[in-house]
């Protein structure tokens, strides 16, 4: 499993003093590029070759909440969900207690040159 550790920062914050739901995505979302980059997969590179890694779908449970200077690890499991669909597995844990604050789902697929959705290669040799 991978896992990448971050930190609240301030303007993450809602009214309420704890991180915004939809910051939640911003965390996913980077430890997610950081798995693929640290497998060997440039999403950048891709993007930039006209293939297209897209989330389709996703599934967020909250469990609690993560408050200002709180350090916390995604983490991160790759499976496969289709034939042309892959999914991450994520967990957002506060690292003080180990507390799971979050578990999500988001489920993604490739398109190629021509708009179609495929899985590449390089994804199936870590889903195998």
């Amino acid at each position: 499993m991978f896992g990448i550790d971050m930190s609240v920062r301030d303007y993450e914050l809602d009214m309420q003093g704890i991180v915004n739901n939809g910051v939640y995505f911003n965390y996913l979302e980077h430890a997610r590029h950081a798995f693929l980059l640290q497998s060997g997969i440039d999403f950048a590179a891709l993007t930039n070759a006209g293939i297209h890694l897209v989330v389709i779908r996703s599934e967020l449970d909250y469990k609690a909440s993560l408050k200002s200077g709180d350090a916390f690890r995604v983490e991160v499991e790759l499976e496969r969900i289709s034939k042309v669909k892959f999914g991450f597995r994520q967990r957002v844990v506060r690292i003080e207690d180990e507390k799971v604050c979050l578990t999500g789902l988001v489920i993604g697929t490739a398109l190629n040159h021509r708009g179609r959705p495929h899985i590449l290669p390089e994804m199936t040799a870590l889903l195998d």
